[in-house]
C-alpha cells in the first residue's frame, strides 16, 4: 500500500507539472491581459504621457515575467511562476488585489457549503431511487424516474436556472432573483441599531433563501447521472450468484436487498464520489454565475474574462490538485471497500 502510494504521488507530480505547462502557455496566449487593459483604460482618460505609461507597464510585465511573448520569455515567465509556486506562493490577484491564496480562501466555502448539501441531497434521493428502480425492473416507477432522469440530464444548467429565476422568483416572487444577502438585518432599540436574536434568525433564513434555488438546479441536473450509475450497479448484483443462494436459502426480499446488495452496490459508489472533491471545492461555475453568487467558480471566471492571469493559474492548478488527490483517493477507497482488491506498487 504504501509503496502503491509513494508511487502514485511521484506520477501526480509529474502529471501536475504538465497540466501547469499547458496552461501557462494557454494563458499566456489569451487575447486579454488586465495590466494591459488597465493601462489602455488609464491612457484613454489620459493619466499620463503615453511615454511614462509604457515604461511603467513594461516595469509592471516585467517583475511578473509577462513582459516577453517568445518562446523563451514564455519559459523564463513560467519558471518564475514555478519557482514562486513551489515556495506556496501562487502569485498576485491583479483583478482584486490581493493574494491567489487570499482569494481561493476567501470565496471558496461559500461554493463548498453549497456543492456539500446538494451532494447529500442527491445521494439521499439519487441511490434509494435507483435501487428502488433496479429492484422494480421495467416497472412504472422504473419507466418514470429514467425519463425524469434523462430530461434532468439533457437540461443545461444555464436554461433550468434560468427557468427557475423566471417562475420561483420573477412570477412567485418566493425566492430572490439573484446575489446573496450582503447585511445583517438589525432591530432599532432606543436609537441604536442591535442585532438581536429575531433579527440574527431573520439574516440565516434570508441566506438560506438565497441558496435554495441554485442547490435545486445542482441537485435536479446531477440525481439522473447518479441514479443511473446506482441502478446499473444493482442490477448488476441482483444478478450475481451469491443473491440467488441467498433467496435460495429462505432470506426475505427486503434483507437480500438491503444488506447484501446494498453493501455490494456501494463499492462502486464509494470511488465515484471520491471523484467530487474537485467540485466541492472548485465551485459550479455556471450556476454561480446565474445566480450571482460570490462563489470561486464566478470569482475565477471573472478573472478569465479580465485576464486576470495569476489567478486563472492559481484556480485551475487548485482545481488539478484536488483532482490527483481524488484520483488517488478513489483508488484507495476502492481497495478499502473491497478487501478482494490489491494495490500491486
Amino acid at each position: 500500500m504504501v509503496k502503491y502510494i509513494i508511487k502514485r504521488l511521484l506520477l501526480s507530480i509529474l502529471i501536475l507539472f504538465g497540466v501547469s505547462v499547458i496552461l501557462y502557455v494557454l494563458l499566456r496566449f489569451m487575447p486579454s491581459n488586465f495590466i494591459e487593459d488597465q493601462y489602455m483604460i488609464s491612457h484613454a482618460q489620459g493619466g499620463a504621457s503615453e511615454e511614462q505609461m509604457k515604461a511603467d507597464l513594461q516595469l509592471i510585465l516585467a517583475e511578473y515575467g509577462l513582459d516577453d511573448d517568445s518562446f523563451w520569455g514564455i519559459v523564463k515567465g513560467y519558471f518564475m511562476w514555478l519557482g514562486k509556486f513551489l515556495q506556496g506562493d501562487m502569485g498576485e490577484s491583479f483583478k482584486y488585489g490581493k493574494s491567489v491564496q487570499a482569494v481561493i480562501g476567501q470565496y471558496m466555502w461559500l461554493s463548498f457549503g453549497i456543492s456539500f448539501v446538494a451532494l447529500i441531497l442527491e445521494m439521499i434521493i439519487a441511490i434509494p431511487l435507483g435501487i428502488k428502480c433496479a429492484v422494480n425492473q421495467y416497472g412504472k416507477l422504473d419507466y418514470v424516474a429514467t425519463v425524469l432522469c434523462m430530461v434532468g440530464i439533457a437540461f443545461p444548467s444555464f436554461f433550468l436556472g434560468n427557468l427557475f429565476i423566471k417562475w420561483f422568483a420573477v412570477d412567485l416572487g418566493w425566492f430572490p432573483v439573484q446575489g446573496m444577502t450582503t447585511e445583517v438585518i438589525t432591530e432599532v432599540i432606543d436609537g441604536e441599531a442591535v442585532i438581536t436574536v429575531s433579527s440574527f434568525f431573520n439574516y440565516i433564513f434570508d441566506y438560506i433563501r438565497c441558496l435554495i434555488l441554485p442547490m435545486s438546479v445542482m441537485v435536479i441536473l446531477s440525481i439522473g447521472g447518479l441514479m443511473r450509475y446506482t441502478r446499473t450497479n444493482t442490477l448488476e448484483v441482483l444478478n450475481a450468484d451469491y443473491i440467488r443462494t441467498a433467496r435460495a436459502k429462505g432470506l426475505s426480499e427486503g434483507k437480500v436487498v438491503y444488506k447484501h446488495v446494498f453493501r455490494n452496490t456501494m463499492i462502486p459508489l464509494v470511488t465515484q464520489l471520491s471523484f467530487t472533491l474537485p467540485s466541492l471545492f472548485g465551485g459550479a461555475m455556471i450556476t454561480e454565475q446565474i445566480f450571482s453568487l460570490p462563489g470561486i467558480g464566478q470569482i475565477a471566471y471573472n478573472g478569465m474574462l479580465a485576464g486576470d492571469i495569476f489567478l486563472a493559474m492559481g484556480y485551475n492548478m487548485f482545481i488539478a490538485v484536488l483532482t490527483v488527490i481524488g484520483v488517488l483517493f478513489a483508488d484507495i477507497m476502492y481497495a478499502v471497500v473491497d478487501p478482494r482488491v490489491k494495490l500491486v506498487g
